[in-house]
């Protein structure tokens, strides 16, 4: 039994579905998965599994920022044998190229965190998405993604949610980025370390720039095409 899950053998799927919020987790249980059932409430960090189609899957809540999320993700390939990760989160757009509600997917990750400059002992790193999850992906979301515009491209994963330097965030639109959220690289890098697939799917929160946002409420509740985007890539639109 792992110690922040703490489910038993078996009891979660291969396929994991990873919102920051556990309400979300909750949530996506209730409304896309069939016959869910949580197989762990600890700290409060949701985890169910149920099916999609006929397909065994589960959502996990891995909280906030890097550490957190490696924690989720290092026990769930490491100890339940997971094989898919796709996080479905939020993430705060930095270019007017994109708007409120449209959907990220994230081709690779850059960061500020020091995790992978420790692992690979002063290093960059460039943690990528599984291809095949990410092509999938993108076919999925010209179907299901309704009234939001798709974006295939970087994310930067910061550390910081309050960042104390914002203008080197906002040089990094210059080479590319496309938005921030704080979870991307660590995943990404985790994955590859276990040879597992694994893909970022976020949704546009807030907005950098034109000060826009959602509420609690809309990022925990209204977030539907991102999930049916990450159901029909885990198993190819099946």
């Amino acid at each position: 039994m792992s110690t922040h899950i703490g489910a038993q053998p078996g009891d979660i799927a291969p396929v994991v579905l990873m919102p920051g919020d556990p309400l979300r987790a909750r949530w996506i249980a209730e409304n896309f998965l069939d016959d869910a059932r949580c197989y762990s409430e600890v700290r409060g960090m949701y985890g169910y599994t149920g099916t999609w189609r006929g397909h065994r899957v589960s959502v996990q809540g891995s909280g906030m920022g890097q550490p957190s999320l490696a924690i989720y993700a290092h026990e769930l390939m490491s100890q339940y044998d997971v094989t898919t990760l796709i996080r479905v989160g939020s993430c705060g757009a930095l270019s007017e190229k994109l708007a409120i509600r449209d959907i990220v997917i994230a081709s690779g990750a850059c960061t500020d965190s020091s995790m992978n400059r420790i692992r690979f002992e002063g290093l960059d790193y460039a943690p990528v998405a599984d291809f095949g999850l990410l092509r999938a992906a993108h076919d999925v979301a010209e179907e299901v993604s309704g009234d939001a515009t798709v974006h295939v491209g970087l994310v930067f994963a910061g550390d910081s949610f309050y960042h104390p330097r914002p203008e080197l965030v906002g040089r990094m639109v210059e080479y590319g980025v496309l938005a921030v959220d704080m979870e991307a690289s660590a995943l990404y890098t985790l994955a590859a370390k276990y040879g597992a697939r694994s893909l970022v799917v976020d949704t546009v929160s807030d907005h950098i720039v034109t000060g826009e946002e959602t509420t609690s409420q809309e990022r925990e509740q209204t977030f539907g095409a991102m999930i049916d985007i990450a159901l029909g890539a885990a198993f190819d639109r099946d």
